[in-house]
């Protein structure tokens, strides 16, 4: 991986020079991806994989205090669906170039606005999105470099960072709700005069969000006047039975039961409606 400036010029050139034909070849150091979902926003991580291959890495083959690609041939590319906090920081949506520079025991990781370029070697620290520090951790020998990303929360995910015997993680935090209340007021504001579907899961977003529920309430009666269906009467009931009205909720649940077995859903899902009802009905103790 360490090569002088020189060598990944003629790389370059000899990448750009045309060929008689397309002919495709392995790389020592495979291409990889690896993308999650936080929310409704997308993260997604493209590398090329090194092996340790029994060489000496930290401070030799990787050296202390120089910019890396972190990983081999094309720089790694991390991309942000909508804008996400990275370890804390705001990062707007888009791809970056993902950077770092080693140390003896904290490492400076660099968020770079150029995605797209060979290695780190013609990086512009002024294209630099972020800069912040991680302390890598010895760890379990991986003979490949590998990338992952697993979610800590429905708003939040840790990217994972392992080769030889080194890992280190960085959290990425996303706006869920402010995120999907922009998408379903613009859905609301352009639905259609006969659409039934988008105030239904619009008030079915409010429910699952705590937020709104008034106006989820009106949505579901707009939706109940386009359309009856045991979608909507069984939301309002639910949401009617969360804010403690179970006795105005007992009629539209059973007109959700009423619409179910007219077909649809399978018999086992008016068999949970049923039940639902039940408890409502039963007397407390």
């Amino acid at each position: 991986m360490r090569k002088t400036a020189l060598s990944a010029a003629l790389l370059l050139l000899s990448a750009a020079t045309p060929l008689a034909a397309d002919v495709r070849l392995p790389q020592p150091s495979p291409a990889a991806t690896v993308s999650g979902t936080i929310g409704i926003t997308t993260v997604a991580i493209s590398y090329h994989q090194p092996g340790v291959k029994g060489r000496r890495i930290w401070g030799e083959l990787v050296p202390h205090g120089s910019l890396w690609r972190l990983g081999a041939n094309d720089a790694t590319t991390i991309s942000f669906s909508d804008a996400v906090k990275v370890a804390g920081h705001d990062v707007p949506a888009g791809t970056y170039a993902l950077f770092a520079i080693p140390g003896k025991e904290s490492w400076t990781l660099v968020l770079n606005r150029k995605a797209q370029q060979w290695g780190a070697y013609f990086a512009d620290p002024k294209e630099d999105q972020l800069r912040f520090d991680v302390r890598p951790a010895a760890g379990e020998a991986t003979e490949w470099m590998t990338f992952g990303i697993v979610p800590t929360g429905a708003t939040s995910a840790r990217v994972d960072w392992a080769w030889e015997k080194l890992r280190f993680s960085f959290p990425v935090e996303v706006e869920v709700s402010r995120l999907v209340w922009a998408g379903v007021d613009k859905a609301l504001a352009e639905a259609k005069p006969d659409d039934w579907q988008t105030p239904l899961q619009a008030a079915r977003w409010a429910r699952q969000d705590h937020r709104r529920l008034d106006e989820a309430i009106v949505w579901l009666d707009r939706s109940i006047a386009i359309r009856q269906s045991f979608w909507n009467y069984e939301l309002k009931a639910l949401l009617l039975h969360d804010a403690g009205k179970t006795a105005e909720a007992i009629p539209l649940m059973e007109k959700a039961i009423e619409l179910s077995k007219k077909g649809g859903p399978p018999k086992e899902y008016t068999e949970g409606l049923e039940k639902t009802l039940a408890s409502w009905q039963a007397p407390k103790k």
